[in-house]
């Protein structure tokens, strides 16, 4: 649990597949789709290493093809979050005692078996059950997960090298404990590499895990499940169950054992549970590591400097790359008005240009939201925009449930900043955009930095570097990870550590060496080598 004496292979970025036509994983990774698609899978619960039927399940379906069954998944009882819980207690005696590099080699051979045998079935799962396109999953089951994997274990090899001053007298040495107890991973259906991490960077450091993936990633979170378990996992150190969300996080808070929450999904369910922890407060062992990554309302500003070409490609990659499904996808925009009618050109153009429907057919760029409550909330919030005479829809407004959860990119123009869809996290292909005079950059910024609740990613474009500076600290507080002439999603593990503040998290920065740090306890060690006998100082005389 100290400085570590042996060198781990340095974390590099996971090359991107191109999935072009006629390469070799574009036609493994399409065989794979059909196989599975044509396959009815049982996903069990995962407790203690062995895999638990209730025969209370669940059907797993598509988006893009919601009458086609893919298999069915388990749900726990309450007995079965208790069993889970109690082995888990179990495996961190030796878990917890267990070489740091022992566990760095599991986790690593993890990212090796998702990088080479694993990395079409991972995708494929991924593009079937969440619909994401190739690219969108590659991106993030395969190359993200992965980078996961590996920068962690260097995080946590550079964390143990971290020591304090020592003297002739005393030699002084932090031990990087894990918690005292279990951690409660809760993780979200938009990205694999997220479901993946959020039990795997707390048990990496030597906690054990309950882990309760999101109904509509169960497919995926299987072939994590799988992976784990061939990579060497021990039995018991992450345990995966499925159910009732409200029955198994209070049985979970319930525990005097519980000693932290990794959690990524809605603002009100993360504040919710933070509200029944301080309830709670007094039943636990230690106070809770509480981390969360939550909700977004993702903006793009445009000075009068900007190129429109890449303003607008910024917004069609931003709002609408999986279906605007991603925390940190572009929802407002807020451009000035020399440069609107360009942008507004080269916008529509590339609108226009996209292609929707199943992942399987390579050529379509959108796919389908996620399940049926996402379609009828985006759908009433287009169809109030498209009946109101104060905003124009200029793009997009059409939606069809009758085969998958189809909702076109849409774009609504409005001329009020604080217009609902520009305030409103609405998790989905809906784009707003509110036009501002050239001269109004600072008060346009400020109601930028007013509009809503969140704080988790952010885009300004300019080429005039006062007005980069102007919005710099304008916007100091409004994002978390902020993006200067770029789009505001895509962050790299290593390269852009994710997070945001006010109601989007904790801004604990997954991907970074800040994340770990949470899961762990350090105990600090004097060792004196000749110890005083006698307590008299100088000054005494």
């Amino acid at each position: 649990m100290g400085k570590g004496f042996f060198k781990v292979p340095i974390a590099v970025n996971e090359p991107v597949k191109s999935y072009a036509p006629g390469s070799t994983e574009r036609e493994e990774v399409l065989e794979t789709y059909k196989k599975m698609y044509g396959e009815k899978v049982e996903v069990p619960l995962f407790i203690n290493g062995k895999e638990i039927k209730t025969n209370d399940t669940a059907t797993m379906s598509p988006p893009h093809d919601h009458k086609h069954v893919l298999g069915t998944y388990h749900k726990a009882t309450k007995s079965n979050v208790e069993e889970a819980i109690a082995t888990a207690l179990e495996a961190r005696k030796k878990w917890a005692a267990m070489p740091w590099e022992q566990r760095a080699g599991i986790f690593l051979r993890a990212a090796e078996l998702i990088a080479g045998p694993y990395r079409a079935k991972i995708n494929a799962a991924t593009m079937l059950a969440q619909s994401k396109n190739i690219y969108q999953a590659e991106i993030d089951a395969a190359c993200e997960l992965i980078d996961f994997l590996r920068f962690n274990v260097q995080f946590m090899t550079e964390i143990y090298a971290e020591q304090p001053e020592s003297t002739s007298g005393a030699w002084n040495r932090i031990e990087y404990r894990p918690l005292e107890g279990f951690v409660y991973a809760i993780t979200p259906f938009n990205f694999t590499a997220i479901a993946g991490n959020l039990p795997a960077s707390a048990a990496l450091m030597g906690n054990v895990v309950l882990w309760k993936p999101s109904d509509s990633q169960v497919y995926s979170a299987k072939v994590i499940q799988d992976v784990f378990r061939e990579a060497g996992v021990p039995a018991g150190v992450i345990n995966m169950v499925m159910g009732d969300p409200v029955m198994i996080t209070e049985t979970v808070l319930a525990s005097p054992d519980f000693t932290g929450i990794h959690f990524t999904g809605s603002t009100h369910v993360f504040k919710s549970i933070w509200q029944q922890i301080g309830v709670n407060i007094h039943n636990y062992k230690t106070y809770p590591r509480i981390v969360g990554e939550t909700g977004g309302k993702d903006f793009i500003v445009a000075h009068k400097t900007s190129n429109p070409k890449q303003v607008a490609t910024a917004m069609s990659r931003g709002a609408f790359e999986f279906q605007g499904q991603k925390c940190s996808a572009a929802s407002r925009c807020y451009i000035s008005e020399s440069i609107w009618e360009d942008v507004k050109k080269y916008l529509i153009e590339d609108i226009n240009s996209f292609k929707m429907g199943s992942p399987e057919d390579m050529s379509n760029f959108i796919t389908a939201v996620i399940h049926e409550g996402s379609f009828d909330k985006l759908a009433q919030y287009i169809d109030a925009a498209k009946a109101d005479k104060n905003v124009e829809v200029i793009a997009g407004g059409n939606h069809d449930k009758s085969k998958g959860y189809f909702v076109e990119p849409t774009v609504i123009v409005t001329q009020d900043p604080k217009y609902t869809t520009m305030c409103t996290e609405l998790f989905g292909p809906v784009l707003t955009v509110y036009v501002f005079e050239d001269a109004k950059w600072e008060e346009t910024l400020e109601i930028v930095d007013n509009s809503g609740e969140y704080a988790l990613t952010g885009a300004v474009f300019s080429e005039d570097r006062y007005a980069l500076e102007v919005a710099m600290k304008a916007l100091e507080n409004a994002a978390g990870n902020f993006y200067i002439n770029d789009k505001p999603t895509g962050a790299v593990v290593g390269q852009q550590p994710f997070g945001g503040a006010r109601a989007s998290g904790t801004n604990d920065k997954a991907g970074s060496k800040l994340n770990l740090y949470r899961w762990i306890s350090p105990r600090m060690v004097k060792e004196t080598f000749v110890s005083p006998v006698d307590y008299r100082y100088p000054f005494l005389g």
